[in-house]
């Protein structure tokens, strides 16, 4: 199985199959799928994508106590988190060091270059899975 695998699956608010995806949703079925590693559903953490102020910080948050652990070196799998507006609401897998795999809330995911216009002055900080560890 590669990133590939992932590309063109759509978005689907609260989504966490690849029926469709939100952008957690995607990190979770890359997670289950290539890893074999369970992460929590967040089922309820947020009422859809438009309200996930808090997604971000549900990935940053736990590498206070929990299995994610803040990185300055990105490598593949990690889960890289964006600002949106003022808030830490995106999320996307690290592909490798310059790409990342990603799903847009107008569209369905794609593999799109970190330093793209879009991403790259919203990037807040890249965190890796104890399971990588």
């Amino acid at each position: 199985m590669t990133f590939s695998d992932f590309v063109g699956i759509p978005h689907v608010d609260l989504g966490r199959d690849r029926a469709g995806v939100d952008c957690y949703g995607l990190l979770r079925l890359v997670y289950a799928e290539m890893l074999s590693v369970d992460l929590p559903s967040f089922a309820g953490a947020y009422a859809s994508c438009s309200e996930h102020a808090r997604l971000g910080a549900l990935v940053a948050g736990e590498a206070d106590a929990g299995p994610w652990q803040r990185v300055g070196d990105v490598q593949i799998y990690d889960a890289l988190v964006f600002r949106v507006g003022r808030h830490d609401c995106h999320v996307a897998v690290a592909v490798d060091r310059t790409r990342m795999l990603h799903v847009h809330a107008r569209s369905s995911s794609v593999i799109v270059p970190r330093n793209d216009p879009m991403w790259r002055d919203r990037f807040s900080g890249a965190y890796r899975h104890e399971a990588l560890l």
